[in-house]
This record gives structure tokens, C-alpha cells and sequence, in this order.
């Protein structure tokens, strides 16, 4: 079994990815969306959690081979970061959503150089905005960016978009469209909701999937 397989089998397993198009979920936004997900669930999960973090470890070595550091988003990044730096011997640290109002009022935690070859690691891709802001800070210091780790992206085309823009690469330990196939592969979800939930995918903010729209 592939990897992205394997981690979409373990998501839907325990739930952190969850699929319910019949009765969506509603994001902050007002979006409505046929998806939840909650990475965090992996931590408590040990046998999911090992396969995480090897994997991160899988992708960050074949991806990313001059990486230095580990560095991890606030705060669903930081475990995550911290497992897999463990297991590849390497230094991390990880960067707050803003700067701490007391001591050093540091934004990025750890001992990083100028110049050190940094990975981010994150649990979730949507519209990549917030790990994009996690890019920025750590290039302002000097880092070099070699990319983001994550655990999943549902690669929506803003996100896309946005990371090219960004000339930012980033590596999925397995994605919507693989969690889709297995959900409906295991009778998580039916065959025929599997386009719709590819739909919502294509254009979240249209939703003609909901109610059996094809």
C-alpha cells in the first residue's frame, strides 16, 4: 500500500477526517463544506500517530534532503514538528500566529541562523494563507525555506495558486481527492457522493454538490 493511501485509511479510521455531505458543516467563512477535519485527533492515536510521523520523516528525506531544521505551525504543527525532528535527529523550533506580548516578544521559537535550511511542517492545507504567513516570518530572518510538510491538503485551487505565487513547494502525506476514494472504497461514504465532494473541492464557495447535485 502507498503512503497517501495508507494515511487516508488512518485518518477516516479515526476520524480526523470526517465526510458528511448530506449534512455539511460550516466553516467560519460561511462556507459550507461536506468535510471535517481535525489532525490533532492523530496524537492521540498512537499506531495512526507512528505513521504520521514516518511518513513526515519519509517525505521531508526524499523532498527536502538538505533540510537543517524542522520547523512547525501554531499551534497543530508544533507536536508534529517535534515527533518527526526526534526521529530524524534534527534541531526544531516553530512560529507563533503573532508575537508574544512579554520577554523577548519572539515570534519564531528555537535557535535558528540565518541562512539554515528550514522544512515547515503543518497538519492541514486549505487556502494556504496561514501557512504562508509561518513562510514569511522565517524568511524575514534569513531563513531558506526549502518547502512545507504536511499531513494533508485538500488542494483547492486558491491554495494552489498561492503557494506558486509564493514560490513555496509543499509535500501531502495524502489529499482530498485519496481520502475520497478510500472513504467511499471502505463505505465510509456512497460511490456517487465521491464527485460531489470533488466538486465542493473544485469551488467551495459553490454549492450546487449539496442535496445530491451531481
Amino acid at each position: 500500500m502507498n503512503l497517501s493511501k495508507l494515511i487516508a485509511k488512518d485518518l477516516l479510521s479515526i476520524k480526523a477526517v470526517f465526510f458528511r455531505p448530506e449534512e455539511p458543516f460550516t466553516w467560519a467563512s460561511g462556507i459550507k463544506s461536506p468535510v471535517y477535519c481535525d489532525n490533532r485527533l492523530t496524537l492521540t492515536a498512537p499506531q495512526v500517530r507512528l505513521d504520521v510521523e514516518n511518513g513526515l520523516a519519509e517525505i521531508i528525506k526524499e523532498n527536502y534532503p538538505g533540510a537543517e531544521v524542522l520547523m512547525g505551525t501554531a499551534t497543530a504543527g508544533i507536536a508534529h514538528a517535534a515527533i518527526t525532528a526526534h526521529l530524524m535527529g534534527l534541531p526544531m523550533g516553530y512560529v507563533r500566529s503573532g508575537n508574544k506580548d512579554h520577554g523577548r516578544q519572539n515570534r519564531i521559537e528555537g535557535d535558528l541562523k540565518a541562512g539554515q535550511k528550514v522544512v515547515v511542517v503543518e497538519d492541514l492545507i486549505s487556502t494556504g494563507g496561514s501557512v504562508l504567513e509561518v513562510v514569511d516570518a522565517l524568511r524575514e530572518v534569513g531563513a531558506e525555506v526549502l518547502g512545507i510538510a504536511s499531513i494533508f491538503t485538500y488542494g483547492m485551487q486558491k491554495g494552489l495558486d498561492r503557494l506558486a505565487a509564493a514560490n513555496v513547494k509543499n509535500v501531502s502525506l495524502t489529499n482530498f481527492d485519496e481520502i475520497a476514494a478510500v472513504a467511499a472504497e471502505e463505505g465510509y461514504i456512497a460511490e456517487a457522493d465521491v464527485a460531489r465532494l470533488l466538486k465542493f473541492r473544485d469551488n467551495p464557495s459553490d454549492e450546487s454538490w449539496i442535496g445530491g447535485a451531481k
